[in-house]
């Protein structure tokens, strides 16, 4: 399957963009993958409309891909350089002989909430019923998954998850039209769900200690192009600071790539994210102990890995002794 999905995305980046480029031929340019299409991806899309690739030499080519699973399978054929998504999906991948490293984590924790219909109050509600994720495997389902665990239901037998999209406009209108009873929404999303009489019945935040925001490239990469990641890294972390330092451009940049137009929950986005970034993104170790245990149920293996296998923060400690990050905010 994975090599399926490979052949898909070359195809797709191919005919969207020509052949990718490594190092031995073109090595300032990048092809950079994410997973959803929501504001903890904002570094990414300031750091492209402000310049800050080109600031720093590099050609960046974002592209979107639905869900944790297709990412990876990018990353694994070769096609694509860097991965914008949750640490569990790397660490599976890791787990099942892929040689990526997680070089930073940009929030330890995430904004899911599971929103639900207003008769459904607690978690023991949730029992026989269909719950909306981007896709099996993605962070959405492992999220659900491991708060439904911690409030004692299985997740195997109690509840139904589907797969509703990678957006959370198409997972809130699964909720709407009634095709699942609760979704996995981050903001905008529960925003919007909230506003048509939805409520929260959980907080990821605050349920997990959980790495979130994860950049991952494969150590091929690190040993043969690692000026290009390192100067990668640089213009994602200024589009980190821009974003915190920088309401009204941040709040443009939302409203233009994600197609908002309600001045409350975008702003409402920005408080949120504003606060989650990390501005010295260290790989989170102790958090890892979550994805380990999600990674554990098709792999139990993962346990004779310690964390430090899995990720590379010479880059990140690199730029943070340097003083570059303190420069980002100095004013």
């Amino acid at each position: 399957m994975t090599r399926i999905l490979g052949f898909i995305l070359s195809a797709f980046i191919f005919a969207a963009y020509g052949a990718p480029s490594y190092a031995a031929s073109a090595p300032f340019k990048l092809i950079v993958g994410y997973a959803a299409l929501n504001p903890r991806v904002s570094p990414l899309w300031i750091a492209e409309e402000q310049g800050l690739f080109s600031k720093f030499g590099i050609d960046v080519q974002p592209i979107y891909l639905r869900g944790a699973p297709t990412l990876v399978a990018g990353l694994a054929s070769g096609d694509m350089h860097i991965g914008r998504t949750g640490g569990s999906a790397t660490l599976a991948a890791i787990a099942a002989g892929h040689d990526f490293k997680m070089v930073g984590t940009f929030s330890s924790h995430n904004t899911y909430d599971l929103i639900a219909r207003a008769n459904i109050k607690r978690a023991e509600d949730l029992r026989g019923k269909k719950i909306g994720v981007s896709s099996l495997g993605s962070l959405t389902d492992f999220l659900v998954r491991s708060i439904a665990k911690k409030k004692g239901l299985n997740p195997d037998r109690d509840i139904t998850l589907l797969t509703t999209g990678g957006s959370d406009n198409e997972r809130v209108m699964a909720l709407k039209a009634g095709s699942v009873e609760a979704s996995a929404l981050s903001h905008p999303g529960y925003g919007v769900a909230r506003k048509m009489g939805f409520s929260m019945l959980w907080d990821s935040a605050k349920e997990l200690d959980y790495p979130w925001m994860e950049i991952t490239t494969r150590r091929a990469a690190i040993k043969s192009d690692r000026e290009l990641i390192t100067q990668y890294m640089k213009a994602h972390m200024e589009g980190i600071a821009l974003f915190k330092t920088n309401r009204e451009f941040s709040v443009k940049v939302i409203k233009k790539v994600m197609k908002l137009t309600d001045d409350e929950l975008v702003n409402e986005s920005y408080d949120i994210f504003s606060k989650m970034f990390l501005p010295t993104p260290y790989p989170n170790h102790p958090g890892m102990k979550i994805s380990y245990e999600y990674v554990a149920m098709t792999r139990n293996d993962v346990w004779s890995h310690k964390p430090e296998e899995f990720t590379d923060p010479s880059f990140v400690t690199e730029l943070d002794k340097s003083g570059f990050i303190k420069s980002l905010y100095v004013r």
